[in-house]
């Protein structure tokens, strides 16, 4: 629970970190839509082989983004099973009932877990190389044209930077009430999924209580300092474009015309 990095900044002074967080968010939303251009082996290497190279430019330790891959690789397994047995196509392997190997089912269901995987793994590296409050800002600059239609969007970046600041403290909040009731003799390991299910609910009272009492305190503090809401209040910290985001712009551009070129038609 305490590795999960969602909302989680780990500090660090390579090329990606001196990048605008626009850029970044951009960059990241970018990614997730292109990727699934990728349609042949080739064109799915080339992915992987960026979003590598991506991990490997914030020159942290590869297991921060194994951390951030691991709480969800059941998922993209289940997911790749699913392509794996029920869709068929080419030739066939192995058929019983409504399941089915074959060669187009097994592409899929490895297509599947590479996209989900560099999904997110370029997603932690936004993540783990941008500040949850610059995250906001960046969130914040791109719905600046719903201002247009009175869209009330610096109260919606407020929450969204409240969300991403506290996401990490309810997970250490769990973990430190999962220890205490360990300590009590609960165990959360053994047993089926109801009998698991049934020794997690007891944290739900202890945590909802806990977070309840952190937003009273956070709204107290907010009030206190004469928090309004109101438009046009200055920030601390200014975005500014600046040539790293050059690389990052020319990085994504290479990837594109590569897609391009080496998908199938």
């Amino acid at each position: 629970m305490s590795k999960i990095l969602i909302g989680r900044y780990i500090s660090g002074n390579s090329l990606v970190y001196k990048m605008d967080p626009r850029g970044k968010l951009l960059a990241t939303i970018f990614f997730i839509l292109i990727v699934f251009m990728a349609n042949n082996p080739l064109s799915y290497l080339i992915v992987t082989v960026f979003s590598l190279v991506a991990v490997a430019a914030t020159k942290l330790k590869p297991k921060i983004f194994w951390d951030g891959v691991k709480p969800l690789i059941w998922l993209i397994l289940f997911t790749s099973f699913l392509q794996l047995f029920f869709t068929v196509g080419n030739k066939v392997y192995w058929r019983w009932t409504i399941f089915a190997v074959s060669s187009y089912g097994i592409e899929n269901a490895i297509f599947i877990f590479i996209r989900f995987t560099v999904i997110i793994l370029i997603s932690t590296v936004m993540t783990v190389t941008t500040m949850p409050l610059e995250i906001a800002d960046a969130i914040e600059w791109i719905l600046t044209p719903l201002k247009l239609i009175k869209v009330p969007v610096d109260k919606i970046a407020l929450v969204m930077s409240i969300a991403l600041r506290f996401v990490p403290t309810l997970f250490d909040e769990t973990f430190k009430i999962m220890n205490a009731q360990r300590s009590r003799g609960a165990d959360f390991n053994n047993g089926g999924l109801i009998t698991r299910a049934k020794a997690v609910t007891p944290l739900l009272v202890p945590l909802f209580i806990s977070s309840l009492e952190t937003a009273i305190d956070l709204s107290t503090a907010m009030e206190s300092r004469g928090y309004r809401g109101d438009g046009g209040r200055t920030k601390f910290r200014v975005l500014k474009w600046s040539k790293y985001d050059l690389v990052n712009l020319g990085y994504f551009a290479i990837l594109i015309v590569l897609l391009l070129v080496f998908r199938t038609h």
